[in-house]
């Protein structure tokens, strides 16, 4: 595979503005595709997630014993992770990997179907168990580009939500019954290859396209 940095032997020596365009690398003269809508939408997804933990906190008699809720865990996983998704969307700097950001996606689904399968004992907010999920589906689904995530992901997104499971289920307070806990299992298994395939089908959304610059020096012009 060829390096896009480096220049061939023949444009190494050209001279004038198209040899100077021919020495530099791509990415050096690729425009800053700035995506203001995207940005927002990812700073509310942060902002819920943000506010969700916040009020979970708030009402939880001692909420330093919420980190280990796989819940709380996720949502503060997608404040931090949106709100850097929303920054270099604003900025115009490369996305965040496809890697990073289908666990969000993975983790929130996953979170919210074990909000409602699992009987309630906890006192997680909404914002964390429904809306933070559904805003990284919508931001996936409608702002991210398809066919980013990769087969390997399939096995390395279940690994944590089913360590936090066996550890939950040997140590945890509150027991679950066992056909609970091993549909939570199947759902950690199923959820990536679902989303794998999804993101391999799904249509391009309507996404800023990189266009050549008219005050670029080039060769074509």
């Amino acid at each position: 595979m060829s390096d896009p940095t480096r220049t061939s032997q023949s444009t190494r020596h050209a001279a004038g503005p198209a040899g100077a365009a021919a020495r530099t690398p791509a990415a050096a003269v690729a425009p800053t595709v700035r995506r203001p809508l995207a940005a927002a939408v990812r700073a509310l997804i942060a902002a819920t997630a943000l506010t969700g933990l916040a009020l979970t906190a708030a009402s939880y008699s001692y909420p330093p014993r919420l980190l280990a809720d796989f819940t709380v865990q996720a949502g503060l996983a997608a404040a931090l992770g949106f709100a850097l998704c929303a920054h270099r969307a604003w900025t115009g700097r490369r996305p965040v990997s496809p890697r990073l950001t289908g666990a969000l996606v993975v983790f929130l689904s996953l979170a919210a179907l074990t909000h409602h399968l699992t009987p309630p004992t906890d006192t997680t907010n909404p914002l964390l168990t429904t809306a933070t999920p559904l805003g990284a589906l919508i931001d996936w689904l409608l702002l991210t580009a398809p066919r980013g995530f990769r087969l390997p992901y399939a096995w390395q997104w279940p690994a944590y939500p089913l360590l936090h499971l066996s550890l939950t289920t040997l140590i945890g307070s509150h027991p679950r019954p066992l056909s609970t806990t091993l549909t939570i299992a199947a759902s950690a298994c199923l959820l990536p290859p679902i989303a794998l395939a999804i993101d391999q089908v799904r249509p391009a959304p309507r996404l800023n396209r990189n266009r050549i610059s008219p005050t670029g020096i080039s060769p074509l012009k």
